[in-house]
Parts: structure tokens; C-alpha cells; sequence
């Protein structure tokens, strides 16, 4: 018994966020069921990288998963939804708000369905405010939440290599969601969560942000490049290397500044690693001349055997062979009869709380009618959901 066993979520959302969510309550055990549209389904599908049938992208975030085919914009389809529910713990969306109320669908009519469901719903700007109908993805959040401003060089901001937003909503979903949960055991009625991805953004520089309101007027602006934790230190940031690569220093404590200078023979910048302004530059460039004499590759050889909070920043393929990845078992096989092979898949950070058997990602409409009998659903009424196409089944 995994801890999430016997949790039934259905699952209406597509692209990242969503089905990220859902991947972590499918990994801990939830009966995770992908509520797709029959005419392509999640969009995630069809997107490139290409696996020899699937999209890899799809395939990364929907293991342990089923798949319903269901048109949720035909009245047929969304009573179909509404006796679904009935025997759901947790419904996910990430429609823009007001979406699923237009369909009959809104929280108010499923807890009428089942008053201890819990629907998350995750979407870019949140349930209010004056963005809430506005369109966006992941770099729009990080903008306007300051996040992506506030990574980079003094003269311009850095492209984040990672969804920053997306994968921040998807985990304070899944804390949302399981916090909900155990309400409901005390109180016996589920609720509606809201999860902006904006919002969701701004946990990524919670400190910084967080002290800054402390100071007030009292404090200074946020600045890119200049402040503790996003370069302006000369004993916390990253040097290029003699081959172009690079390292990254973070020896913030004392003791591993001191060491780092020691082990380069410049005891005379021990007391220098947290200065800024003219000073903190003048030790930046003296760091940056040193680093920049020895390969990635020798610095890696010469930090080996030393604790000092610096490692070499990887790139490209280097991270499938990184030794901790493998010492941590993070990534695993998968046999996938549709692609016809195993499928190499990473895994959700979470040891210790068992694995399920992996499943490969479903196709779209795999379980279709599975799903239905389970909701109680006659032969009969399913020939005529398939044979009005408001539910497709794939094979």
C-alpha cells in the first residue's frame, strides 16, 4: 500500500502544471484518470520532441496514468463527468477560471455531486485580480512576478533553462491538494483550491522578496546581479573556466571561502568574499583570472577531495552519466508496448514513501471504457457515448 492508495483523481488538465501535479500523486500511489478531449487530446501529445509514436514530452509526465476520452462540451459529456465525480476524491483543472462554470461544471454543481471533492483549480493568474482572464505561459510569469528579473548579468536578465512557474504551481498544487485532504477527514466536506502559476512564481525568491518588505523604506531596491544570492557576492557566483566551461562557487560560509582561498594560495581575499560595490568587483575580476587557469576538468580533479561548496556546472547529455543521479537511483526503465521499447524516465523526488509498478503514459482513450464501468455505467449507455462520439475508445 503506497501512502496515496485508494485517492481517486481525475485529471482535466494538459501541458505542464497539471499533469506534473497529478504525476506526483501518481507516483504516491493515486488512481490518477486523464480526462482528454477525443479530438487530440492533452496538446502536450502532439508536441516535439518525437519518440518513435510519442511525443516524449507527453511521455515524461503522464506514467501511471489512465486515459478517458471524453467531450466534456456535449451535455452527454459533462453528466458523464457528473457520475465520475461521484466516486472521485479530487478533481484537477486548468482552464481559464470561469471555464468549467460556463459548462455547468464549476465547483458549486460537482460538490452537489459529492460534497467531499476537492478541485484544484490551477490556472495562470488565479481566480482574481486584474490578469485572472488574461493568456500566458511560464517566461510571462516569471517576468511579471519579478523572478525572471531578478536572475542574470547587471545589464539584462537571464532565460531561465527551466519552468520555473509551471513546476512551482504543480508543487503547490500537490501541497494544496493533500492539505485538503486531511480536512476533509476532520471535517467530512472537500473544497475548492485556487493555484495561480503566478503566484507560484514568487516562492522562488520567497527570501529575498520576504526581507525586502521587512526593511520598507528602510531597505533597497531588489537588484539583478548585485544582491547576496543572485551574483553580487564574490564567494557566491559562477566563473568560466579556461576550456569556456564553468564552476560554480558557492562557498557562502567562512569556513569554505577560507578554504577555497587557501587551496589557491590567496589568503589575502579571506576577508573579501562578501564585499560589494567597487571592492567586491575588483575581487570578482582577481576570483575570475584565477579560475580561468585551469580547465573545468583540473578544477574538478583539484576540488575532488575537498568541502568547499563548489561543483562544476553541467551541460547537455553530462547529466545522464552524473554519478549522483545514479547513486540516487533517479532514473529508471519503463517498457512501453507502444513505443515498442523501454523508455528511460526520471523520477519524482520523493524516496521513501514506496514506488508503484510503473506504467507507461496511456494512449489517448486507452481506458475509456474501463474507467466508465467502474463508474457504474451500462453496456448500454456506453455504446451510445461511443457511438455519438462524446467518448472515443483506443486499443
Amino acid at each position: 500500500m503506497l501512502p496515496l492508495s485508494g485517492l481517486r483523481v481525475l485529471d482535466l488538465s494538459r501541458l505542464l502544471p497539471g499533469p506534473y501535479c497529478t504525476l506526483l500523486l501518481a507516483d504516491l500511489g493515486a488512481q490518477v484518470i486523464k480526462v482528454e478531449e477525443p479530438a487530440g487530446g492533452d496538446y502536450l501529445r502532439h508536441m516535439p520532441p518525437m519518440a518513435r509514436h510519442s511525443s516524449a514530452l507527453f511521455l515524461a509526465l503522464n506514467r501511471n496514468k489512465r486515459s478517458l476520452a471524453l467531450d466534456l462540451r456535449a451535455p452527454a459529456g459533462a453528466a458523464a463527468l457528473n457520475r465520475l465525480v461521484k466516486s472521485a476524491d479530487v478533481l484537477v483543472e486548468s482552464f481559464r477560471p470561469g471555464t468549467l462554470d460556463r459548462l455547468g461544471l464549476g465547483y458549486e454543481a460537482l460538490s452537489r455531486e459529492n460534497p467531499r471533492l476537492i478541485v484544484c483549480s490551477l490556472s495562470g493568474w488565479g481566480r482574481s485580480g486584474p490578469l485572472k482572464d488574461r493568456a500566458g505561459h511560464d517566461l510571462g510569469y516569471a517576468a511579471r512576478s519579478g523572478v525572471l528579473g531578478y536572475g542574470g548579468d547587471p545589464e539584462a536578465p537571464a532565460m531561465p533553462g527551466a519552468q520555473v512557474a509551471d513546476i512551482g504551481g504543480a508543487l503547490c498544487a500537490a501541497t494544496a491538494i493533500l492539505a485538503a485532504v486531511h480536512e476533509r477527514e476532520r471535517t467530512g466536506r472537500g473544497r475548492a483550491v485556487d493555484v495561480s502559476l503566478f503566484d507560484s512564481s514568487l516562492p522562488f525568491f520567497h527570501m529575498q522578496l520576504g526581507a525586502r518588505l521587512a526593511l520598507g523604506d528602510e531597505g533597497s531596491p531588489l537588484a539583478r546581479g548585485r544582491d547576496v544570492l543572485n551574483g553580487g557576492y564574490p564567494c557566491y557566483r559562477i566563473y568560466r573556466t579556461k576550456d569556456g566551461r564553468h564552476l560554480a562557487v558557492a562557498a557562502l560560509e567562512p569556513k569554505f571561502w577560507e578554504g577555497f582561498c587557501r587551496l589557491v594560495g590567496r589568503q589575502d581575499w579571506a576577508d573579501s568574499g562578501w564585499r560589494t560595490g567597487e571592492e567586491g568587483a575588483r575581487i570578482v575580476a582577481e576570483v575570475a583570472q584565477v579560475i580561468a587557469g585551469k580547465t573545468q576538468a583540473e578544477w574538478e580533479a583539484l576540488l575532488r577531495d575537498q568541502d568547499l561548496c563548489i561543483e562544476p556546472v553541467r551541460e547537455g547529455d553530462e547529466i545522464l552519466a552524473e554519478p549522483q543521479i545514479a547513486g540516487r537511483g533517479l532514473m529508471f526503465d519503463i517498457e512501453d508496448d507502444k513505443e515498442g521499447r523501454a523508455v528511460r524516465q526520471l523520477k519524482t523526488p520523493l524516496f521513501g514513501l514506496g514506488e508503484p509498478p510503473p506504467q507507461p503514459a496511456p494512449g489517448l482513450g486507452e481506458h475509456t471504457r474501463q474507467v466508465l464501468v467502474e463508474a457504474g455505467f451500462s453496456d448500454g449507455e456506453i455504446a451510445e457515448l461511443l457511438s455519438s462520439g462524446v467518448v472515443v475508445q483506443r486499443e
